[in-house]
């Protein structure tokens, strides 16, 4: 069992993930492991034994008998229970008999967003000042004025008291300039740095333009105690690639649409499609899914009906394409029953978009969109201190080991390239007392959202992962992401790393290298460079010679200017707040303290 203290502020949160950043930094690994050297490989360590003071403690047995209902969390603040997971997740109903103002639900209120103050307390990172020197491009209108705190921009008055609930303070960068955008009517790709904020920037402004135009945009919610089929009706549609991301979107959208009359639903393949469509049936405004069980709800007919779409987000947009999508996401968008209203907005966010995807991407946006750059496409930020480290392949358990029992207890989240590793791997830590989970495609559903369960909250806060948990899901206070294989493409690179670090946070990020990632190293050695980290003498001769360049995405508009967009922004990237540091309670994972 694990024992855990409250954090009280953003500073005691911020000093232990600056402590087990410099303590890993300073572990006695060496730079290499190689084989023949130091202990041979069939001599297994010693395992931890017990609970043991700044270290980590043998994990729980998961039991699944509590996994339907909603259950006692240990480490939650006087014990608030959990909300459901996934489809079933409470969320606010609104009543008719509400009027203009809907009443607060304490206990629902704790559920969504904490304890009253955590969220506040935890704030942004310590490093949220970095955030504020990143570059903003902006292409397609000829002036933009972003917003520099959410009160500025004509926001519901019930959205405001979210953002207030959720603990967000000044928003960030990309949530300077898409929220005016959206409001404003404009299609928009947007293309930002993992961690900064994506989601709230299109959730916020779109859930904020329909607060008060439910009653005669919605469609009318089905009778209770009726027979008669019911064919849910949204207004939002938000595509993620995969059901971790979804399920995350839904989860930020249930916050979102606290005490209004927008009901949020999530669909997605791999779990009982009864339960969906019974959520759906109850009303549904805001849908969230993935492009297979969209699309297969759809076909079905009497299930779905996209008639009275005023918003599409295609969320991870260029994930969603290299996963062969596109003819799933050109039907939804296409679909024959679908609004097509002059007014109907369509959103692309990502991390990263690659030249060839962008122009693909661009059929699915009006001529006049808007396109927002945060940063350099597809770079990391400096607050992820990166080290890589040679391991050989035969030795890489030892060293994940060493590494682990090395370093303080941090949120660690190791990602590996097969299945089959992850569950290799998950059993070698376990059975040395470690507390760890996995998740990879063959799980089912209930386990993969267990897995997760179980990380966010921190009884299992070393979770094993294949490239599934990469894109796009984000999860508070992982303070260190280890690639035990690193993969060939920088991109992937880029996002697994972005795992750490989240919205001015600092964090580590260790990747095992031998002489089976040749293909990545020289790009890898870019990528270190360009945020200014060490390379080890095993990279150097994949140093470039002379001028760091970057295969990035061309602009279509000549003459951006660093520190500004092109069109007369002004240039300042005061940002900030977003999600800041999970807090304790049923929303938040717990501190570091006593793992």
């Amino acid at each position: 069992m694990t024992t855990q203290e409250d954090p009280n502020t953003v500073e005691s949160l911020s000093s232990d993930i600056n402590a087990m950043v410099a303590a890993v930094q300073s572990t006695a690994l060496g730079d290499k492991y190689v084989v023949g050297e130091g202990a041979p490989e069939s001599t297994p360590p010693v395992p931890v034994v017990g609970p043991r003071v700044g270290k980590w403690v043998e994990r729980e047995t998961t039991n699944y008998d509590t996994y339907v209902a909603p259950v006692q969390d240990p480490e939650g603040p006087r014990g608030l229970p959990v909300g459901e997971w996934g489809a079933s997740g409470a969320r606010y109903e609104w009543k008719e008999e509400y009027g203009d103002v809907a009443p607060a639900d304490e206990v629902l209120e704790r559920m969504l967003f904490g304890e009253p103050g955590v969220a506040e307390r935890a704030g942004a990172g310590l490093q949220f000042d970095k955030l504020l020197t990143i570059s903003v491009y902006v292409e397609g209108q000829e002036k933009m004025n972003p917003i520099e705190r959410f009160e500025e921009a004509p926001l519901h008055p019930v959205m405001l008291r979210n953002i207030k609930l959720a603990g967000y303070e000044i928003p960030t960068p990309i949530q300077r300039y898409c929220i005016p955008a959206i409001l404003d009517g404009h299609d928009l790709l947007s293309c930002a740095q993992t961690g900064s904020g994506k989601t709230a920037a299109f959730m916020i402004p779109i859930l904020s333009k329909l607060m008060g135009k439910a009653s005669s945009l919605a469609a009318p919610r089905p009778v209770p105690g009726s027979t008669e089929p019911y064919i849910a009706q949204p207004l939002v549609l938000v595509a993620a690639p995969t059901r971790e991301l979804a399920t995350q979107i839904f989860d930020e959208s249930r916050r979102f649409c606290y005490r209004s009359k927008l009901r949020p639903c999530v669909v997605y393949g791999g779990a009982d499609s009864a339960t969906q469509r019974m959520e759906l049936r109850k009303g549904c405004d805001i849908l969230v899914g993935t492009p297979g069980r969209l699309s297969d709800f759809i076909e079905r007919g009497r299930i779905l009906s996209l008639r009275r779409l005023k918003f599409v987000v295609i969320d991870e947009a260029d994930e969603m394409l290299d996963m062969g999508f596109e003819p799933q996401i050109r039907k939804l968008l296409q679909s024959s029953d679908a609004n097509e209203d002059d007014d109907q907005q369509v959103l692309m966010f990502s991390a990263t978009f690659r030249k060839a995807v962008r122009k693909l991407a661009r059929d699915f946006l009006s001529d006049d969109f808007i396109q927002i750059k945060v940063g350099r496409i597809g770079s990391t930020h400096e607050n992820i201190t990166q080290r890589v480290l040679w391991v050989d392949e035969q030795r890489k358990k030892e060293a994940i080991y060493d590494l682990l029992c090395t370093a303080p207890p941090a949120r660690t989240l190791i990602f590996v390239n097969h299945k089959r590793v992850a569950d290799s791997l998950d059993d070698y830590l376990y059975n040395l007392k470690l507390p760890t989970t996995s998740i990879h495609g063959d799980r089912t559903q209930r386990e993969r959202e267990d897995a997760i369960l179980a990380f966010r909250s921190g009884k299992c806060p070393i979770m094993i992962a294949t490239a599934i948990a990469a894109r796009g899901l984000d999860i508070k206070n992982v303070m260190h992401v280890i690639n035990y294989d690193l993969v060939q493409n920088i991109d992937e690179y880029i996002h697994r790393i972005g795992r750490t670090a989240r919205i001015g946070n600092r964090g580590l990020a260790t990747s095992f290298f031998n002489s089976n990632n040749e293909d990545i190293a020289t790009d890898l050695v870019k990528v270190l460079l360009e945020s200014s980290q060490e390379i080890p003498e095993f990279l150097e001769p994949y140093r470039p010679v002379g001028e760091v360049t970057f295969d990035e995405p061309d602009s279509d508009v000549e003459g951006e200017e660093q520190g500004g967009d092109i069109h007369g922004g002004t240039g300042e990237n005061n940002g900030g707040g977003d999600w800041g540091n999970e807090g304790t309670g049923t929303n938040g994972a717990a501190d570091i303290s006593g793992w």
